[in-house]
């Protein structure tokens, strides 16, 4: 049986677990930190599934919102918000299902080691989850993925007020042109209001990944919020929430102007307006760790 490796693994497992108590660390500091003591390739360690992961839980999300909005379009008023909500509801769930057994291989590549204290490979992963916890075992912490779901929801209702107010106070264009600085108003809607949904949905993190963690006291959602919260208080829930933030800002700010270029893009060519919205799928991608930061 592997031992269980208790040392920072990557940037957002900003912790020092290795004694009888836990301290915690700049980002700075636990760059430093899994440099010194593993090197700088281990600064990307769960990279292959995160980008194998990327391309799929996009592609199964964005199908699954077009199908649900589909759907919904014929049940309540057309294109309204609780159309748009519920489709992302729906397409977060199928999403998180079918794409949890990735990023928790993704966690386990960063956290868990061989006896001798070699890395795991993916494929030793994959066999150990399978042999301890059968298919099953590929599904831990995703209730508090779907919990996570949230935080989709409210990117997409902050982001959209802030677009539409943005443009109610500028002059329309007469041919409904673009500018840059369009875009950077995108880019600052998608940053504020990601900012906004993760700091109030940040918890589900903390809960997902430790949950996903082999052999720990974590066993529920609710049970693990819990036992964080006994422990180490209210701020033990939002352990690593700067590191998410640091990645999430310019991420969603570049994606959310991204998306909007190539919508524009299509409609000015094609002359087709497309009515799908883009919500960021964070689990999704992102399962960062948040180990006693």
């Amino acid at each position: 049986m592997a031992a269980r490796h208790t040392q920072v693994l990557s940037i957002s497992h900003c912790g020092v677990a290795g004694g009888p108590s836990s301290k915690s660390m700049s980002i700075y500091q636990c760059i430093r930190h899994i440099v010194e003591r593993e090197g700088v390739r281990a600064l990307f360690k769960g990279l292959g599934p995160n980008l194998v992961g990327v391309a799929p839980s996009r592609a199964i999300y964005f199908c699954a919102y077009s199908q649900s909005k589909e759907f919904l379009n014929t049940c309540l008023p057309p294109n309204s918000a609780p159309v748009h909500v519920g489709s992302a509801f729906c397409a977060g769930f199928v999403a998180c299902s079918a794409t949890n057994p990735i990023w928790l291989v993704k966690t386990r590549l960063q956290l868990d080691h061989n006896a001798d204290g070699r890395p795991m490979t993916a494929k030793q992963v994959i066999r150990r989850v399978y042999r301890l916890g059968g298919l099953k075992g590929f599904y831990k912490g995703v209730t508090a993925s779907y919990f996570g779901i949230a935080e989709t929801v409210i990117h997409f209702v902050i982001y959209e007020a802030i677009k539409a107010k943005l443009s109610s106070v500028r002059a329309p264009s007469p041919d409904d042109s673009k500018s840059s600085r369009d875009f950077l108003e995108f880019m600052v809607a998608g940053a504020f209001s990601k900012t906004v949904a993760s700091c109030i949905a940040y918890p589900h993190e903390v809960a997902r990944t430790r949950l996903r963690e082999e052999g720990t006291k974590y066993r529920s959602f609710f049970q693990t919020l819990s036992v964080v919260m006994a422990e180490e208080g209210y701020r033990g829930l939002y352990r690593g929430l700067w590191t998410q933030l640091v990645r999430q800002i310019p991420n969603t700010a570049i994606m959310m102007a991204t998306y909007e270029a190539v919508v524009y893009v299509l409609t000015r060519h094609y002359g087709h307006q497309e009515e799908t919205q883009f919500y960021d799928v964070d689990e999704i991608e992102d399962d960062d760790l948040r180990h006693k930061m």
